[in-house]
């Protein structure tokens, strides 16, 4: 049993209120998960600048003196703005990738949570309202965010391997449910080039919508394809640079509420994720169908 939320906002005027209301949505949801929790918040990509969200088991030694070190091994500017054990580390779009790979030699016990123009991923051990105090997320502005909060029940309770998963460029993902083929899928997407640091199975599903998005594939079309590829019971919702989506298998036995207004969409495991949101008495409230795919974008 875990916890999901998410939040799409089609009102500009909320945007600098995204991190409060998403946070809100997460903590009360606390009792569905109380091992670890993460969100993911999407903010206006700018094209001039992309952002790298890191993880440290030892911040004060490895986030010292990184951006120095760091735009000498990639030759462009690079800041890092830390937060707790966490750090979101700006440089040029196109540095991105070179940047990653001299992470691993600068700092090797850095873990990068994700990367892209738009995305910053924040997640720990410890229960939603400890996550979101230690990372500031109610300050947060954005446009749109998704949110998770876990009880382990197939892999171990780590920062790793809380939710979102982030396997591509502004793409993340989180998870209720299980999936009985992720180990076969996994190596699929191996021989295909994806690369995975943990064993859980969300990893897998995220991976699964990236490798078909680079594949040319949008959003709506990668979730369809979860129905037929992906087995066991499960409530995805993801989150993409200029998109949002969610999808629940064709049993559908994880809860699952969403509600649409003029200013937003949102989704959440129970109704009492979105009770305290603005207009909500007058919003249009339904239980998502089961092996049907929704998804906004900007």
């Amino acid at each position: 049993m875990c916890g999901i939320v998410g939040l799409f906002l089609k009102d500009k005027a909320l945007e600098p209120k995204l991190g409060a209301m998403l946070s809100e949505m997460l903590v009360s949801l606390s009792d569905r998960g109380p091992d670890s929790a993460g969100i993911a918040i999407y903010g206006a990509a700018t094209g001039n600048e992309a952002k790298i969200t890191v993880q440290s088991p030892k911040p004060d030694r490895d986030f010292r003196g990184l951006d120095a070190e760091l735009a000498k091994a990639i030759g462009a500017p690079v800041s890092v703005a830390v937060k707790s054990t966490h750090a979101v580390i700006r440089t040029t779009p196109d540095k991105v990738d070179t940047a990653r790979e001299a992470l691993q030699t600068l700092r090797p016990d850095i873990r990068i949570m994700g990367a892209g123009e738009a995305v910053e991923i924040y997640k720990e051990v410890g229960l939603p309202e400890a996550v979101v105090d230690r990372f500031d997320v109610r300050s947060m502005t954005g446009t749109h965010g998704i949110g998770h909060t876990r009880m382990a029940t197939e892999s171990a309770v780590t920062t790793m391997g809380a939710h979102p998963f982030s396997t591509g460029a502004d793409q993340c993902l989180v998870h209720n449910g299980s999936l009985s083929n992720h180990n076969n899928m996994r190596r699929e997407l191996i021989r295909d080039g994806m690369k995975f640091e943990t064993e859980n199975d969300t990893e897998v599903a995220a991976a699964y919508l990236s490798n078909r998005m680079a594949h040319g594939k949008n959003l709506g079309e990668a979730l369809e394809g979860t129905l037929s590829d992906l087995d066991g019971f499960f409530t995805f919702v993801v989150g993409t640079k200029n998109g949002f989506g969610v999808v629940r298998d064709p049993i559908a036995c994880k809860p699952a509420v969403m509600a649409e207004t003029d200013q937003y969409v949102a989704f959440g495991s129970e109704y009492r994720a979105l009770t305290k949101l603005p207009g909500i008495d007058n919003a249009r409230v339904w239980e998502p169908e089961p092996a049907t795919v929704y998804f906004w974008e900007h």
